[in-house]
């Protein structure tokens, strides 16, 4: 079967053509999902989400267009998680609006972030978001060693948040995460990690399941590095057996680490949408095809 690149996968999902050119991602939609436990409570997370960051920045018609089509196609695929912050310009916005006019709000798991314990910060966003409470409320880029998180336990206890969560991609600032997360354990901690930023394998996901922090990966495609890199590419022939696209290789070189719960690569697209989600489904790979892939991108 010829290999679809993700601008031909999009092109054909469009068209509804998709369905004849790949049978193998058929195939996988009709496999178990992949889903992860939070370590905390057990609660079984969809294992690929939707990140929001520079996707829905502005609150306008065309922007609320493109999340209504993506969360749909994230909600018809298995999917809840949504991602987002106070400080990604309109998302919460717009990610309200949508979710508000579908009357979907309790079909998703909805995590955000704040860039400070303060009460009236946590109010603009379940504002924006049309919501009482969000699933998952985290501290947004880390830097202090001495942090607390008791602010956000005493929301939890209050019924603003289910789960409580610290956040970086900043890695001079991977010591003040290591710091708090072994401290305050929180319930999640989310960071950047994809095959060719691997820093965190070392230093955040052994702590993470050390104190049973879940884990949410940022940026698995590495700011669109990976892409670039394999540009004109195929899937190698030794990858395709669980890897229909380079967007399934990327995230599930990830989820084959069974330390992250769930990859949130961001989209406006509902065809790229739909190929993230493909990761979800089928075989991941085992530790001697991991260290191929590393191989492989490493050589490119």
């Amino acid at each position: 079967m010829a290999r679809l690149t993700r601008r031909q996968f999009a092109v054909l999902s469009a068209t509804g053509a998709a369905a004849a050119f790949a049978p193998q991602a058929m195939a996988q939609s009709a496999a178990p999902l992949i889903t992860r436990a939070i370590p905390k409570t057990g609660e079984q997370l969809p294992a690929v989400g939707l990140g929001t960051a520079e996707v829905f920045d502005d609150d306008d018609a065309p922007t609320r267009s493109k999340a209504e089509a993506v969360i749909k196609a994230l909600a018809a695929n298995g999917g809840r998680l949504i991602d987002t912050a106070s400080t990604y310009g309109d998302a919460e916005t717009v990610i309200g609006a949508v979710l508000g006019a579908a009357g979907g709000r309790q079909n998703f798991f909805i995590a955000t972030k704040l860039e400070s314990p303060n009460a009236a910060e946590l109010r603009q966003s379940l504002a924006r978001l049309k919501t009482q409470k969000v699933d998952l409320l985290q501290l947004h880029n880390v830097s202090n060693r001495r942090q607390s998180l008791r602010q956000f336990n005493v929301w939890k206890a209050q019924g603003l948040c289910r789960y409580v969560g610290i956040t970086s991609t900043f890695h001079g600032d991977f010591g003040a995460v290591e710091a708090v997360l072994g401290r305050e354990k929180p319930d999640f901690v989310q960071v950047d990690y994809s095959l060719d930023n691997r820093e965190v394998e070392k230093r955040i996901l052994p702590l993470a399941a050390e104190v049973k922090a879940a884990v949410l990966t940022a940026l698995p495609f590495g700011r669109g590095r990976l892409f670039r890199a394999v540009r004109g590419k195929a899937v190698p022939d030794w990858a395709q057996s669980f890897a229909g696209s380079w967007a399934q290789f990327f995230l599930k070189f990830l989820l084959a680490d069974p330390r992250v719960t769930a990859v949130i690569p961001g989209t406006a697209d509902p065809a790229h949408m739909l190929d993230n989600l493909g990761a979800m489904r089928g075989t991941l790979p085992d530790p001697e095809q991991r260290r191929r892939m590393v191989q492989f991108v490493e050589a490119l």
